[in-house]
């Protein structure tokens, strides 16, 4: 039974408010935060700038100060709930994050502490007396969740209602609703739109320009795929070419399938683009595959054991040592990470560099929690890489990273927009089970191309071949590169390609390749030279890329391009060679 008397009033001793230098963004907002000394305050701060840091010093200076008592953090999952415990205790604020609504008590040892926006809406009354009975400082992480019409609005509205300072903290494009988000200040627009309004706004592009993130290239790969419908017809379609929502859609999952050529070909990509990063100067640099269910999961994790030699950490959102597995590879030299999904429950690894985005979860908000895992940096010139198929609603989120949202009531036609926090659980739901339109289709296969490389709301390179000499130089890029330099590199690149002098007529090769080769050199000239051969065939006779890495598989046996031995390599291009 839940004490509704007030705790000791025995003063826990204040933190230091001195504690790490700010950065520039940090300290104009703490000086626009004192100097107002505001009830309500909104700081809106992109993926990996430092909203934590922030607010952990707002409450630092207010406990200082005897402004307030104690402090309640509000987070969305348990995984921050920990997470923000061990940051504040970096500073010397106490929070208990295992604070939990049956004892309603914690120890006066803490300053605070740290709870779950579901913690909240389950027994509001109870944290409403909590609050009011000291001075109260609440953090609200990710304030988009709590829109008025749903249940952890309603829960945060009539707990923290009586609050003496509240501090909202969000990162990501706000709502597709029009619930106003509590404790959210709204203002008119041009239009006569009610439009949210920050306190203080630090956007990606300005976080960029100040080194605060990391530059994100957008690596976007297109392919020929192949699928048969429950008639038994079968179809073929190309990635990032103009088709309809269905074909998209079957193309897309096509291409994710573990059991094609396109999912290797990027997982081998991107393993080249990590191993360039920790060569040049990004020793631990870590690679995330965000999954869409556990069976896909578990095979991208043996593509990734096959390519590499180490087996990858797998993460998956109903394993309770989920959290424990994220912060073990955090603090672990370990190449790859694989997750199902799971982007909004707390994937916070500062050293993820590399991303592979193998689900067709495609919402705005959650493409921009899933880039967050890879922007946040530890020193200047480091640059994220994120891999991703070539579809239309992918490349237009890439192309629009640095756009600042907000939050419009009353906005037409919302339900396109993708900002909802239903579509968001939706997406981070484990899918297991086949949907009715999953189990329409058969995926044939797919073959993998670099189709475009995306940075700074702009498309370089031309398509070129999965292991061609043109995908090896956007892959093998600097690892260590200020905005400008990127920019301007990709520019260099892009020209080379083409201005690069058509390849002439190929030069006869043996048969058959008798000598093992063995090193990563002598496989990609292999894998080149069958792409050729398959490029030359595709124009005899009109076959898609894709059935004719098929045809060659099922002739001659082994698994996918990108995981053949080079003695596999060799059957097919001798195979090729008799077609």
């Amino acid at each position: 039974m839940f004490d509704p008397t007030p705790p000791s009033t025995e003063q826990t001793p204040a933190p230091a408010s001195g504690g790490a230098p700010l950065r520039a963004w940090q300290r104009r907002a703490l000086t626009k935060y004192l100097v107002a000394s505001p009830k309500d305050f909104l700081a809106v701060a992109t993926p990996g700038a430092g909203k934590t840091t922030f607010a952990l010093r707002v409450a630092a200076e207010l406990l200082a100060h005897r402004t307030v008592d104690q402090v309640t953090v509000v987070a969305p999952t348990e995984h921050l709930k920990h997470q923000w415990a061990e940051s504040a205790a970096r500073v010397g604020i106490a929070l208990d994050s295992r604070f939990s609504n049956s004892t309603g008590q914690t120890s006066s040892d803490y300053h605070g502490v740290v709870v779950t926006y579901a913690q909240i809406a389950s027994h509001p009354f109870k944290h409403r007396v909590r609050t009011e009975s000291r001075k109260t400082l609440v953090i609200l992480d990710e304030i988009h969740h709590g829109g008025d019409a749903k249940s952890w609005g309603e829960g945060i509205r009539e707990a923290f209602g009586d609050a003496t300072r509240r501090l909202a903290l969000t990162g990501t494009p706000f709502r597709s609703d029009d619930s106003p988000i509590p404790f959210v200040n709204y203002e008119p627009d041009q239009d006569g739109l009610m439009r949210s309004k920050a306190d203080h706004a630090y956007g990606y592009s300005d976080a960029l320009a100040d080194g605060v993130v990391r530059p994100v290239v957008f690596l976007a790969y297109s392919g020929e795929a192949r699928w048969r419908d429950s008639a038994g017809e079968e179809y073929t379609a190309r990635l990032g070419e103009p088709l309809s929502a269905e074909q998209t859609a079957r193309a897309w999952r096509t291409a994710l399938d573990p059991q094609g050529d396109w999912m290797p070909a990027v997982l081998l990509a991107a393993n080249t683009r990590l191993a360039q990063l920790r060569a040049g100067g990004m020793p631990d640099a870590g690679g995330l595959v965000i999954a869409t269910d556990q069976t896909v999961a578990r095979a991208y994790a043996k593509l990734i054991e096959v390519i590499t030699g180490e087996t990858p950490a797998i993460v998956l959102s109903d394993d309770p040592t989920s959290s424990a597995r994220i912060a073990e590879f955090g603090k672990s030299d370990q190449r790859w990470m694989v997750a199902v999904r799971m982007v909004s429950e707390g994937v916070d690894v500062p050293r993820l560099a590399v991303g592979v985005y193998a689900t067709s979860a495609s919402t705005p908000l959650y493409f921009a929690q899933a880039i967050g895992r890879f922007v946040r940096s530890r020193r200047k010139g480091e640059t994220a890489s994120v891999f991703l198929p070539s579809v239309p609603v992918l490349l237009d989120l890439a192309s629009q990273l640095e756009a600042q949202r907000d939050h419009i009531l009353g906005k037409p036609h919302r339900e396109k927009d993708g900002f909802d926090d239903e579509l968001l659980a939706d997406a981070n739901k484990q899918k297991d089970e086949l949907g009715e339109e999953e189990k329409a289709y058969t995926s044939l296969g797919a073959d993998a191309e670099l189709d475009q490389v995306i940075y700074d709301g702009s498309s370089f390179g031309t398509a070129t071949f999965s292991g061609s000499d043109e995908e090896a130089d956007y892959l093998g890029l600097p690892g260590l590169l200020d905005a400008t330099q990127m920019r301007d590199l990709l520019r260099q690149r892009q020209q080379e390609q083409i201005d690069k002098p058509p390849a002439g007529p190929a030069v006869p090769a043996p048969a058959v390749v008798n000598d093992r080769a063995t090193s990563a050199g002598q496989l990609a000239g292999l894998r080149r030279e069958l792409n050729s051969l398959v490029a030359v065939y595709h124009h005899r006779t009109g076959k898609p890329h894709g059935v004719i890495h098929g045809d060659l598989r099922r002739i001659c046996g082994g698994p996918p391009t990108a995981m053949a031995s080079a003695d596999q390599l060799g059957e097919r291009i001798a195979q090729l060679r008799k077609m």
